[in-house]
């Protein structure tokens, strides 16, 4: 199946990031930047809640001996889930309901699109806890999908942005029932399986690239060498051939 369905699945505890969970999602991002065959993530959560963020009664006794140092490890370990959910080549659809908070609100920002059900509700929680608002890439990712004024606003306060606000100021693509979610998203990843196979991984790898381009010079060199090399695929002329027999492409990923 093209389609990878992965679901966070600790409902309990709020499917809080502990150290088994986070070490489950690094292992699978960073296979995935192997596997071909899978050409789409969908990102969900079991329960009533998408994710709490980090479990702080999940990784082991609390003591000064080393603290630091063992913090410092954890943060990382953390971070890196969101920085191979950027790097591997498959889209990423988050499907979030219910509390998204610090890690968890990371991990959907993350995501390359987010879908949400009306319960949804974001924050960088870690202010809130006597941490700083920038943690886990939100100070990345967020100036860059809302704008610096409402990112300061959310980073700053810890306040909520529920799903209705999320949508208006395009940090989410739709708000659909919680019933839904999935067949949104499903239908989504179908959209993006349409698409030549080499096209869709290198438009997300595009996509990174642009968003730190210096200019749009820097940006057009990188999306005329991706055009040249995926129009000479065998797929590319397969959809050409497709177009004018007015018939879906059946492609190979080659």
């Amino acid at each position: 199946e093209a389609t990878l369905i992965v679901t966070l699945n600790r409902p309990v505890a709020l499917n809080s990031l502990n150290d088994v969970l986070v070490e489950e999602l690094s292992t699978l991002f960073e296979t995935l930047h192997r596997r071909s065959d899978i050409r789409v993530v969908i990102l969900r959560a079991a329960g009533r809640a998408f994710c709490a963020g980090a479990d702080l009664t999940g990784w082991g006794p609390d003591t000064d001996d080393g603290r630091t140092h063992r913090m410092y490890a954890v943060q990382r370990q953390i971070a890196r889930i969101m920085k191979l959910m950027r790097s591997c080549p498959q889209p990423v659809i988050g499907l979030g309901h219910g509390p998204a908070c610090g890690g968890g609100f990371s991990l959907l920002l993350s995501c390359d699109v987010r879908i949400a059900a009306p319960s949804l509700r974001m924050n960088a929680a870690y202010i809130r806890i006597g941490l700083g608002g920038c943690d886990m890439g939100s100070s990345y990712f967020l100036p860059r999908l809302v704008g610096m004024s409402i990112a300061s606003e959310l980073l700053l306060t810890g306040a909520f942005i529920h799903a209705d606000r999320a949508l208006r100021v395009g940090l989410v693509s739709d708000v659909v029932p919680e019933e839904q979610l999935l067949d949104a998203g499903l239908a989504m990843a179908a959209q993006m399986l349409s698409t030549n196979p080499l096209g869709l991984r290198m438009t997300k790898d595009a996509l990174n690239l642009a968003v730190d381009a210096p200019s749009l010079d820097a940006v057009m060199a990188i999306e005329d060498r991706q055009q040249i090399l995926v129009a000479a695929t065998a797929d590319a002329g397969e959809a050409v051939k497709a177009f004018f027999e007015k018939r879906p492409p059946a492609y190979r990923d080659v």
